[in-house]
């Protein structure tokens, strides 16, 4: 790879491989993200037992997302992403062979899809804290950006437009098992032809590591910013692991199948891997915290609406709904910043802050099932779309909180000398 062209555009050329091994792992784990729901449904599942399966899943997610950033100091981040390929490979098999293939045996799919969530955090986020480590801050936003390009791309984009071919091609359940190939390929790229290093203190006890391991709770004590910048990641996704539970049953509702809202995710989350880019740029110029604050909290919560609004206005129109999709799938990408924000808050222990901002990643995909699953029967589609979106607009809130030490020193400079002049 050309290193000086990659270097130019945002992406450390020391890990570019890694990033392309990030894209196929990714790409093996989301491709069955926006079809199971509807799958299951129709083989006899409700919308609260799918809402519970994703719920579950969540859980040990959003475990995983936390252990990810701390695990990589006492560990390294090879060895991080290498149990998080096998438990990845573990869960998957049992989830389907056991469950899913074993007459839609619910009990198995439970424990596996259980165990099959510590897999992708353990990997993915294990390399973002990688990244964070190696790169110069002045550039972070923008490399933190393309880690966001490549794996929702591979997430959102890649596995949705892959499985219309598959589902067709091989059926839901073979199509499943082909996630596993998919995801190896990817490890490959990003463990083994990938030769960067990061070396980091050797030689601790195992008192030490322990200490380690609590930073990942006791940093959010310490700099309680960290935490109000994990609250704002935790909503940042909540909608898009929300969406797929309800929309689609939403959506036929107006005319739009299944296959159908396949294509307008793949299209929403293209539209986000672009601007995951773009965003990652517009951070390190207009500033990180205007950008969430604007861009993703307001933006996502006006979208977040008309994606509700819109299939009525417009009496289920796919390219309007698309729109509105699209741009809400824009303005998600505006969170990136956060993660170049967040562990900026802190001088060391930047693997601590990661994890409660990892911890935030992780929690969306139980909390955005389970606010479906609470409220759906209550209020309906409309009820649960309002929520996400009150959520979205409580982040910006959040976001004007969360200070740099160098903005909350300029601030109390400022004040210190307005109180000078009016004495």
């Amino acid at each position: 790879m050309n290193s000086k062209l990659l270097d130019r555009i945002g992406l450390p050329s020391n890990l570019a491989w890694g990033y392309l091994g990030v894209l196929i792992f990714m790409m093996g784990d989301g491709l069955e993200i926006a079809w199971l729901s509807p799958w299951l449904l129709e083989n006899g599942f409700t919308v609260q037992e799918n809402s519970l399966l994703f719920a579950v899943y969540g859980v040990t997610l959003a475990i995983a997302s936390w252990f990810s950033g701390v695990l990589v100091e006492t560990l390294g981040p090879k060895r991080s992403m290498w149990i998080g390929t096998l438990i990845y490979i573990i869960g998957t098999s049992g989830f389907i062979g056991l469950g899913v293939s074993n007459d839609f045996n619910y009990i198995m799919m439970l424990v596996f899809y259980c165990i099959r969530g510590f897999g992708y955090p353990l990997f993915a986020y294990s390399f973002l804290v990688w990244i964070a480590y190696k790169t110069p801050q002045q550039r972070l936003s923008s490399a933190v950006g393309w880690f966001w390009f490549v794996f929702t791309g591979g997430l959102n984009v890649l596995g949705a437009y892959y499985s219309v071919w598959a589902i067709q091609n091989l059926g839901h359940i073979n199509t499943l098992w082909t996630s596993i190939v998919i995801v190896l390929i990817g490890a490959l790229f990003a463990l083994i032809v990938n030769k960067d290093r990061l070396e980091l203190q050797s030689g601790r006890s195992k008192d030490e590591k322990l200490k380690e391991l609590a930073k990942g709770l006791t940093i959010a004590k310490e700099e309680p910013k960290v935490l109000l910048g994990g609250i704002v990641r935790t909503i940042n996704t909540t909608a898009q692991f929300a969406f797929p539970v309800f929309l689609p049953v939403y959506l036929a509702d107006y005319g739009i199948p299944t296959t159908t809202w396949l294509g307008i995710w793949a299209s929403i989350f293209t539209s986000n891997i672009l601007f995951n880019l773009i965003f990652g740029i517009i951070g390190d110029k207009l500033g990180w915290r205007n950008t969430i604050m604007w861009f993703g909290g307001v933006g996502c919560g006006l979208t977040t609406l008309g994606l509700y609004y819109v299939p009525q206005w417009f009496t289920g129109n796919i390219y309007a709904v698309g729109a509105m999709g699209i741009a809400w799938g824009a303005l998600l990408a505006a969170y990136v910043p956060l993660s170049a924000l967040v562990p900026s808050l802190v001088k060391k222990d930047k693997g601590a802050a990661m994890s409660i901002l990892n911890l935030g990643a992780g929690l969306p995909t139980f909390l955005g099932p389970a606010i479906v699953g609470l409220f759906i029967g209550a209020l309906g589609a409309q009820g649960v779309i309002w929520i996400l979106a009150l959520l979205y607009f409580s982040s910006s809130i959040l976001t004007y909180f969360i200070k740099l030490p160098k903005e909350r020193g300029e601030e109390i400079k400022n004040i210190t000398v307005a109180k000078y002049n009016s004495n």
